[in-house]
């Protein structure tokens, strides 16, 4: 089946249309906010399970609350950060029922102390390996900062609404990931920042 966006083509934001017929109800576009995030919000949920199947199950979850409190929804509020506000406390909550988090976030983290071989330091899959590794190592708040921001493409005030912060603090978390990112890959490559 298809997928068409029943959302005003001179309506760049398909998120307000959504949130508006939500409030009213409509079933179909609960349908097309399913299939337009879907798999952006579990790509963000294995940020925190760190397991593909958990992820599914809690967006699930976090699609039946959506449902279930849609008549309050705030077409003023932005519909995509409470999307992704609501995996991100979800997500959460269940961390903290099943054990202490810090615990779960240090079997997340890759081990950085293994030696590379040297051949691989020319292949685009060590770098990545790399920046995935340094990335790991950001404190919480920036690296979910920068993973909203570069892989999810949210805007400074769509992160601040997810995070409960000002987009100033948004900013400040960003600008410190990206240094640090920046001096790993000097450190790594010069050659690699222009």
């Amino acid at each position: 089946m298809l997928f068409v966006s029943t959302a005003s083509s001179s309506d760049p934001d398909p998120f307000v249309s959504w949130c508006q017929r939500l409030a009213a109800s409509d079933s179909n576009a609960f349908e097309e906010l399913f299939r337009a995030t879907h798999g952006p919000l579990v790509r963000y949920a294995v940020t925190f399970t760190h397991d593909q199947t958990q992820a599914s199950d809690l967006v699930q979850d976090v699609y039946v609350r959506l449902w279930e409190r849609r008549t309050a929804l705030d077409p003023g509020r932005s519909l995509k950060a409470l999307l992704y506000r609501m995996v991100r406390n979800l997500a959460l909550n269940r961390m903290r029922d099943q054990q202490n988090r810090r615990d779960l976030l240090m079997d997340y983290s890759p081990s950085i102390h293994t030696e590379p071989n040297p051949d691989a330091h020319v292949e685009g899959r060590d770098l990545r390996r790399r920046l995935e590794a340094w990335i790991a190592e950001l404190p919480e708040r920036q690296r979910e900062a920068l993973t909203l921001s570069r892989f999810e493409g949210m805007s400074h005030d769509e992160i601040a609404d997810v995070m409960d912060i000002s987009p100033r603090t948004v900013n400040n978390h960003l600008v410190k990931a990206l240094k640090y990112l920046r001096d790993c890959t000097m450190a790594y490559e010069p050659s690699l920042i222009r």
